[in-house]
């Protein structure tokens, strides 16, 4: 019943000639996947329980084919660091940046990925980030696929001083702290450090 599972997952959820491919990834190393509301922080997660059988990886419900298919890739490198290291090395050091290549590079194909993302990628793979997200161009790439990108805007582009609309509340964006954007949340007067590629809307410039 589980593989019957995960089969519907990545018909759902991959592109059609990616999906016998990663079936054949969790078979090899059989994991918990589950599919999760929509997250700013992260796109999927790898966790290791003692206390159960599989480990667990988590992806985005609503993330487009290509990003979909890449998560599921850069989470399965976890899971075979950590099968063969424990953890003992870096989440996101040479280990995993080898497995990650290893296991992205059979399908990197014009019949699996659209020719905007496949050249991102290609170049991405030299030396992959612990973050699709940390790459500006291979993002860009990723959000022309995106099922729901109108009224939409990434964070990091926007001029500081812009007010914007996410999850519920209106912020006012501030300073860039590396890969996240001190903001100030408008109603409570709090700072929150806001991913600076996440998606925010009811965007208002800033004019200086």
């Amino acid at each position: 019943m589980i593989a019957n599972k995960i089969l519907e997952i990545l018909h759902t959820h991959v592109p059609a000639s990616a999906a016998e491919y990663c079936f054949n990834l969790w078979k090899t190393s059989p994991f918990e996947l589950k599919l999760s509301k929509s997250r700013q922080t992260k796109v999927g997660d790898f966790t290791s329980r003692r206390s159960k059988s599989h480990p667990r990886i988590t992806l985005n419900n609503d993330l487009n084919p290509y990003l979909f298919l890449t998560t599921y890739v850069h989470e399965v490198a976890h899971l075979r660091v950590f099968l063969r290291y424990g953890n003992r090395v870096d989440p996101h050091g040479e280990e995993w940046k080898s497995a990650f290549v290893d296991l992205l590079i059979p399908l990197l194909w014009e019949n699996i990925f659209p020719e905007e993302i496949l050249h991102e990628l290609r170049r991405h793979m030299v030396n992959p980030k612990a973050s699709s997200f940390a790459d500006t161009k291979l993002t860009e790439a990723f959000r022309l696929y995106d099922k729901s990108k109108t009224h939409a805007a990434v964070l990091s582009q926007l001029p500081e001083g812009s007010t914007f609309h996410l999850q519920g509340k209106y912020f006012k964006k501030g300073k860039l702290r590396r890969t996240r954007v001190l903001c100030k949340e408008l109603k409570s007067k709090k700072d929150y450090l806001v991913p600076a590629d996440a998606l925010v809307t009811n965007v208002q410039l800033s004019l200086l």
